[in-house]
């Protein structure tokens, strides 16, 4: 971690003048792994898997319904709609910077965006395959994309495998630098107004910074495979919890069956999240105001005053970037008959 943000974290020394250095810009680019090295290609070909419905079983749920690229990234519902119209019991986390993540999911249960990429195609809930084979020969079938496929990755790389590269590659490009964060940061001062600063300043003196901290505000590391996480509610004694049942999912202890980390979550990104509402991972909470209180209570706590809860939504605000421009692929057309099974 920083030195300087460990500083703020132990001694609580941030005083009432903002000072830039001890915060982190965002990255322009994102890491990628050694055997997944972004490319063009790559990124061109996931793009179209991305976007594509012919994934799911009915032909119409595809990465980009619950994680909508042309908005904030997730799909401002509480919870997602899959197939059949079912519904899953979790929020869709935005894509937007999610290549800064540590491990996917709400429950760090992929290590990578490679291994999350997989998991929604094979959901009963979500996307419908029955395996990974059925999705790719739907893939196989539709003519045009071996082309791309070879383009990525050369012959015979038409694999589920290599799919999910693509399309974490293409992930990978999902960034958005240059909030007004990003640039008072980096040096100009009137990139945030007073009340953003003092916003930033509240931050910090309450302990938000405790676990929002580094360059995406989701943990002190993002090294890939290793999970950052954080109890959710960490204290319950309050309104708050039952009001908005924030105790009915076991997180992190449903996939590891351990009683011990029941409630724990991977510690979201706050970038952008001013464009991601309804908020936490059930979508229980409408705005970024009411968010702001419950998180200073059932983490911290504490009870903010209105103007600390307007303070800290304009600092939140500012961490809102710069979009780049997505446009729409022209996918591979199935000639001659339907993906979707009778």
């Amino acid at each position: 971690m920083n030195k300087k943000l460990m500083a703020v974290l132990l001694t609580g020394l941030m005083t009432s003048q903002v000072q830039a250095a001890e915060w982190q810009a965002l990255p322009e680019t994102a890491p990628a792994p050694a055997d997944n090295p972004t490319t063009a290609a790559k990124v061109e070909l996931g793009k179209m898997l991305y976007m594509d419905p012919r994934l799911s079983s009915t032909g119409t749920v595809s990465c980009n319904s619950c994680h909508n690229v042309m908005e904030g990234g997730d799909d401002s519902r509480a919870v997602s709609m899959g197939v059949h119209g079912q519904t899953g019991g979790r929020s869709a986390p935005t894509v937007w910077n999610s290549a800064f993540h540590s491990v996917q999911f709400w429950d760090g249960r992929a290590n990578s965006l490679e291994d999350q990429a997989k998991g929604p195609i094979t959901n009963p809930i979500e996307m419908g395959m029955k395996n990974h084979d059925q999705a790719m020969t739907v893939v196989k079938d539709i003519p045009g994309y071996k082309a791309y496929f070879e383009k990525a990755f050369g012959k015979n790389s038409m694999n589920i495998e290599n799919a999910a590269k693509a399309i974490a590659a293409f992930e990978r490009t999902l960034i958005t630098p240059n909030s007004a964060y990003d640039r008072f940061v980096k040096g100009d001062k009137k990139a945030l107004s007073k009340q953003q600063q003092d916003g930033m300043n509240k931050f910090a003196e309450l302990g938000c910074v405790g676990c929002h901290s580094g360059a995406a505000f989701n943990g002190p590391s993002n090294e890939i495979g290793v999970g950052f996480y954080a109890k959710f509610p960490t204290f319950a004694d309050n309104d708050y919890v039952a009001k908005y049942k924030l105790t009915d999912d076991k997180g992190r202890g449903g996939v590891t069956n351990n009683a011990a980390e029941n409630n724990m979550f991977r510690v979201p990104t706050l970038r952008n999240i001013s464009d991601t509402a309804p908020y936490f991972h059930n979508g229980s909470v409408k705005t970024l105001e009411e968010a702001v209180r419950v998180m200073a209570k059932t983490q911290l706590n504490q009870d903010l005053s209105q103007q600390d809860v307007k303070n800290i939504v304009a600092f939140l605000e500012a961490l809102t970037g710069d979009y780049p421009e997505i446009s729409m692929p022209r996918l591979p057309a199935s000639k001659g008959s339907s993906v979707v099974a009778d």
